[in-house]
């Protein structure tokens, strides 16, 4: 049984491939490549669904379990923005850094230097015996001013709760034990063991 991830997204392969360190973890795109998925959900849980499920179909592999996950960051300030839409925030085919410097202008557009946000991850699990959804949550603020050139996407402007550093500056070590990601991570590998 290999565990085939329903992601190109290099920072989340790289973070999920160090979670299942001894297990065979495999990018769909190795096995596929490309596959036009629409992520079209209203939630994270829906769109983590679409992606594992969309991948499991073209697989026709009933030793695989996909995973994917749905993940970003939600701002209540701005209507709880980007939320479902962090990835193509500055639309489609934008780079982090073009989502990130328009969450950085709509903050500075407020008058506030930082406010409360919190990321979400959704963890999707599919396999032949079923489908399974999960989630995971780091809270903390966003600044307007970027700093740290660790990580992806946000992370230079996100503070988690109790530090004084972005995820940019953090070490690793330590934003993996914080990572929303790696908490939805964490409560879905039983389901994972489970399906293998």
């Amino acid at each position: 049984m290999r565990i085939i991830l329903a992601t190109s997204n290099k920072g989340k392969v790289r973070e999920i491939r160090e979670l299942f360190a001894h297990e065979e973890v495999i990018p769909f795109t190795d096995l596929l490549g490309p596959l036009e998925i629409e992520e079209n959900g209203d939630t994270f849980a829906d769109n983590a669904l679409i992606k594992a499920r969309t991948v499991f179909e073209a697989l026709q592999d009933d030793n695989a379990v996909v995973v994917s996950d749905d993940s970003g960051i939600s701002v209540p300030l701005l209507n709880n923005e980007p939320g479902i839409y962090s990835a193509r925030y500055a639309g489609e085919g934008a780079s982090d850094r073009q989502n990130l410097e328009k969450l950085v202008r709509k903050l500075k557009e407020t008058g506030f230097s930082a406010t409360p946000a919190f990321y979400t991850a959704a963890v999707a699990v599919v396999g032949k015996k079923g489908e399974y959804v999960v989630h995971g949550w780091m809270h903390g603020q966003i600044i307007d001013t970027p700093r740290g050139d660790d990580g992806f996407g946000y992370d230079p402007i996100f503070i988690p709760e109790g530090y004084d550093q972005t995820l940019g500056e953090l070490d690793p070590k330590i934003k993996r034990e914080l990572s929303h990601r790696s908490k939805a991570l964490s409560l879905a590998k039983p389901i994972i063991n489970m399906l293998m």
